[in-house]
């Protein structure tokens, strides 16, 4: 399990030019050889990295036999904001397998991005399954299994169902077996792993080490950065202002990235939060010798004071 000692201090929070809020954390960057390269706190922390696994699931799924366009691909690694953009391509997953929003398992929500949800209840709808970030994961699972003429209904998240035990011996594989299994916010299983076999996993997909799967889920994410997260999200900024760049967050503070040259990245907030990864990601990447400078404008998370910008999150890494 994590552990207070397995964290150090990443980030300040400053408001008015007073620190207000120091966050403490976890960072492993790999070489493009896969060593350690840079380290704040403990690499081998044990962690849910939550929906960064996205992309590894993503590899199992293909590896299986789930065969989609790069768009559609894009969204089973997404945790999506939820806007008509999205949506509309998780429902055409989910037809690819002659199925509808009714067959998906994951956990009813409003979608992320505020005025998409709005929008929703302004039209008198509720949270519901397709609306959740996961809806594109979970359309994918369900395409997996009719692929393979596996169950589906309503038995595709247990652990011990083929497509999860396919998810499982995939990140073994890649990364390093699992120390637990529990569940996900959206219901499916989640893995823990050491921050650093996060960075492992990532780094085999960026450089062609997965196979040909991998290839398919990293050009996938990759050429369509808008369909992973969404316009003003983190995640979508760092790729599409880093051409090459592979990146997933995951809820609770995790940000997880690499490059085709071997360079990767995994950051764990210790307390969850997630205001501080991007700048920590940022700084990170500039101690590997990455040019960031188009990025940071864009990724700068300000601080608030009545109405205007009165400070920062800025790193300690």
């Amino acid at each position: 399990m994590a552990k207070a000692e397995d964290f150090a201090p990443v980030a300040v929070t400053s408001r008015s030019g007073f620190d207000e809020s120091v966050h403490f954390g976890a960072v492993v960057a790999l070489a493009p050889g896969g060593g350690i390269a840079f380290g704040v706190g403990n690499p081998h922390a044990l962690i849910y990295p939550r929906s960064a696994s996205k992309p590894v699931q993503a590899l199992a799924m293909v590896r299986a036999g789930l065969d989609l366009a790069p768009e559609l691909l894009a969204l089973v690694c997404a945790s999506h904001d939820g806007t008509p953009e999205h949506i509309k391509r998780v429902e055409r997953i989910l037809a690819t397998a002659g199925l509808g929003p009714a067959a998906l398992g994951n956990t009813a929500a409003l979608p992320y991005d505020q005025v998409a949800a709005h929008d929703v209840l302004r039209h008198g709808g509720a949270p519901s399954a397709l609306l959740m970030n996961c809806s594109g994961k979970h359309a994918g699972m369900l395409a997996t299994c009719v692929h393979n003429g596996w169950s589906h209904d309503p038995d595709y998240l247990d652990v011990g169902h083929p497509l999860q035990l396919a998810i499982t011996a995939t990140l073994a594989e890649v990364a390093g077996s699992p120390a637990a299994i529990g569940v996900d916010g959206c219901g499916a299983p989640a893995h823990v792993v050491e921050l650093m076999q996060l960075a492992t996993a990532f780094r085999a997909i960026a450089t062609g080490a997965a196979g040909r799967a991998g290839d398919e889920v990293y050009a996938a994410m990759t050429s369509h950065p808008q369909l992973v997260g969404g316009a003003r999200r983190d995640v979508t900024l760092a790729m599409a202002g880093l051409p090459g760049l592979l990146a997933k967050d995951g809820a609770e503070g995790v940000f997880a990235v690499a490059l085709p040259d071997g360079t990767a990245v995994a950051i764990k907030i210790a307390d969850g939060g997630d205001r501080a990864r991007a700048a920590v990601l940022l700084a990170t990447l500039q101690h590997l010798g990455v040019d960031v400078a188009a990025l940071a404008p864009q990724m700068e998370v300000q601080i608030m004071g009545h109405g205007r910008p009165v400070g920062v999150v800025r790193a300690l890494v």
